[in-house]
């Protein structure tokens, strides 16, 4: 019969651990040290997916005055007037800029972007004309099968299992593919949609899972009724109002959410994740710009119409007709649905290097460096620990 695990030969243990991790985080100098990066997503972290398939205009953003502040040579596909949160991500985790899974010759080992403008989390949303989150996860099939012919079996699975994977999509499954949709509307109650939106994400995760991925971060889902566009469809816009239909669909997928990942971390060993406040957070700036170093919550920086809400930014729109602010940096959304670089930058520091109570369990930081603090917490979260004596 196994003796219970004395508290010194616990420490010991841990030492035993920590150990061994520092000599593998700094070997040889020929060994990789980076953590790879993959993003699966929309058009909050589309990098330039769309500028390579066939779809319409408001889905792309290769064109001004898109990427206007400079960072960038010209427009990328970003929808930002710059960076994007996975840029800074990047940065911080002392990675390259992580670039779009369809840009010719890209290089996979630091992790590549799979995301696409417009795209959902279900098939149906957008169908036809974005890179939807069943065929993000196909191409991730490429991608590992790359890096195994690239690395070989052995150093691919290490980069796949160490690799930090992130999500930030469902914005388009809520406007587009239920509120602007009538017949699901018809189909399926708000709560029975969430379930499903929830469902296949949370099946998502689980293929990553099965295919090694243990560190995960997700970007929960902005008030979208509280969006320039959205509030331009409200007839309570005139009083500043929000979409309140809107917003309660964010809420509840968030809430939805955080109560799947706090299961999957019991039911899946070594699974690590980020998890974000992104409504409340956005929510402030909207209503107290000025705690945050904005002097606009509300309107567009760039657009047209009520709180330039309506997506009229540049490019091949049918209606061409737009203005676009002297300062981006004064505002929180640079177009009718997308946040400024500021905002970007904000949220990708808040992501980073967050408290538990604001971003936990995990931070990314945590994630991407902190394999010490990771293993210890498996240490501690295994029940039948002491049997290894």
């Amino acid at each position: 019969m196994a003796r219970p695990m004395s508290h010194s030969n616990y420490l010991a243990v841990c030492v035993i651990v920590l150990l061994s991790v520092s000599f593998r985080t700094f070997g040889s100098p020929s060994e990789k040290t980076g953590t790879a990066f993959f993003i699966f997503g929309d058009s909050t972290v589309d990098p330039g997916n769309n500028n390579y398939i066939e779809t319409i205009p408001e889905n792309k953003a290769n064109y001004k005055p898109y990427g206007q502040n400079g960072f960038f040579e010209e427009p990328t596909g970003r929808f930002s007037n710059g960076r994007i949160i996975v840029d800074y991500i990047a940065e911080y985790a002392k990675l390259s800029m992580i670039p779009p899974f369809l840009q010719p010759s890209v290089d996979y080992v630091n992790g590549v972007n799979f995301a696409s403008g417009g795209a959902g989390i279900l098939s149906e949303t957008n169908h036809g004309l974005v890179i939807d989150l069943k065929t993000q996860l196909k191409h991730f099939d490429e991608v590992q099968k790359n890096l195994s012919e690239k690395l070989g079996d052995t150093q691919a699975k290490e980069l796949i299992s160490e690799a930090v994977y992130f999500f930030s999509m469902g914005s388009n499954d809520y406007m587009g593919g239920y509120l602007g949709n009538p017949r699901m509307q018809e189909l399926h109650l708000p709560e029975e949609y969430v379930g499903m939106v929830i469902g296949n994400l949370t099946q998502a995760i689980q293929v990553l899972y099965e295919k090694g991925g243990r560190k995960f971060g997700f970007l929960s889902l902005s008030p979208l009724g509280c969006l320039p566009s959205l509030r331009a469809l409200n007839p309570k816009a005139d009083k500043g109002g929000c979409f309140e239909e809107a917003c309660a669909l964010a809420l509840a997928h968030n809430n939805a959410l955080k109560a799947v990942l706090t299961s999957l971390e019991h039911l899946f060993k070594g699974f690590k994740y980020c998890n974000s406040d992104f409504y409340n957070w956005l929510y402030d700036r909207m209503n107290h710009p000025s705690k945050y170093g904005f002097r606009e919550g509300v309107n567009a920086c760039c657009g047209a119409g009520p709180y330039g809400g309506l997506f009229t930014c540049g490019g091949t729109k049918v209606v061409t007709d737009y203005q676009v602010c002297d300062n981006p940096d004064d505002h929180v959304w640079w177009d009718s649905f997308h946040p400024t670089q500021r905002i970007h930058e904000q949220f990708a520091k808040a992501l980073w290097d967050g408290p538990p109570l604001s971003v936990g369990p995990y931070n990314l930081q945590d994630l991407f460096f902190n394999k010490e603090k990771l293993i210890i917490a498996d240490l501690v979260d295994t029940p039948d620990l002491e049997q290894i004596f």
